[in-house]
């Protein structure tokens, strides 16, 4: 690989600087061991809730916060996030973040629990965007709720690991997400892409 291309994905990492309250969502993450996607994941994740329009938004794995405010900086002032996580005080630094952001209290549901317990109560074809940040050995799960909760023209986004890439990994993790990529990319209701941003990123579009 050359020297050009490194710096290239490094700079395109760098390119859209986060607010000073996702910067504190992302520290905060840390110190809950809840580490934040990057500047450069969080970046696609508004751009294509821009993009898309995404009024209704579901995300799984909610951190301290800092994914869901890129998703609010692109969605429409209307929009809703429902983001769910396991572990309660997430969500309360989550809540936090939002607020510190000025976030309207109900442009958010945030649930706690356990998310493959919480899904199946969600409405079919109720959402814009669903974005996957959490086990990775469950993705095959979360794809199968992620199918139902979409609508037509919906977008699905995992978050991906770049050990999927070397063929000497053959851990479980790693196998799961090679699965599932396949499952998705040869599906005929899904058109993919996996983006070389962050450890790589999964985005479908249901047809």
């Amino acid at each position: 690989m050359s020297s050009q291309k490194v710096a290239a994905w490094s700079h395109a990492e760098e390119f859209v600087t986060p607010t000073e309250h996702v910067d504190e969502a992302t520290h905060r993450g840390e110190e809950l061991g809840a580490p934040a996607v990057g500047n450069g994941v969080g970046a696609v994740l508004q751009m294509l809730a821009a993009a898309t329009g995404a009024k209704a938004v579901m995300e799984i794995g909610t951190g301290a916060g800092a994914s869901g405010l890129w998703l609010l900086g692109g969605m429409p002032a209307d929009g809703i996030l429902t983001t769910i996580d396991l572990e309660t005080e997430h969500q309360r630094a989550a809540r936090d973040a939002f607020a510190a952001a000025g976030i309207a209290h109900q442009r958010t549901r945030v649930i706690a629990g356990r998310a493959l317990e919480v899904l199946p109560r969600m409405t079919d074809g109720a959402y814009d965007l669903v974005v996957v940040d959490a086990d990775k050995e469950e993705y095959p799960d979360y794809l199968a709720q992620a199918t139902r909760l979409l609508r037509r023209g919906g977008t699905l986004v995992m978050t991906w690991s770049d050990r999927e890439s070397d063929p000497a990994s053959r851990d479980a993790e790693t196998r799961t997400l090679r699965a599932v990529g396949r499952s998705i990319r040869d599906h005929d209701e899904f058109t993919v892409s996996l983006l070389p941003v962050g450890e790589g990123l999964l985005v479908a579009v249901k047809r």
